[in-house]
């Protein structure tokens, strides 16, 4: 599977919704480097130790995205470029279906 990085507009996009640093401790490794190689793990499907070394520490992406994942922060992502498409008038509703007639019932629900 092909992978393309966060463009500058992208991340623009997106950072205002990533949780902020702890002030203590070492400094943290650059946000969208580090979202780009957790993205790329999660796109091609390696293991975080094949990670390419230019997105950074792979133990530090994977905590990351665990950390993240605890604080909501990929649904807050999700939403913000939701909004920013709606803004944009880059969406468009009449596409957009949800139907479970198409998803079948697991046989516990039945």
């Amino acid at each position: 599977m092909q992978f393309q990085e966060l463009s500058d507009q992208q991340w623009k996009t997106i950072r205002s919704h990533v949780p902020k640093p702890v002030k203590t401790g070492r400094p943290r490794a650059d946000n969208k480097r580090t979202t780009n190689g957790i993205m790329f793990a999660l796109v091609t499907g390696c293991r975080w130790r094949e990670m390419p070394e230019k997105y950074g520490d792979d133990s530090a992406a994977h905590r990351r995205l665990q950390n993240w994942q605890e604080r909501n922060a990929w649904k807050k992502i999700l939403s913000g470029i939701m909004k920013s498409a709606h803004k944009a008038n880059k969406t468009n509703l009449q596409k957009i279906s949800v139907d479970s007639t198409s998803i079948p019932a697991k046989k516990e629900a039945a």
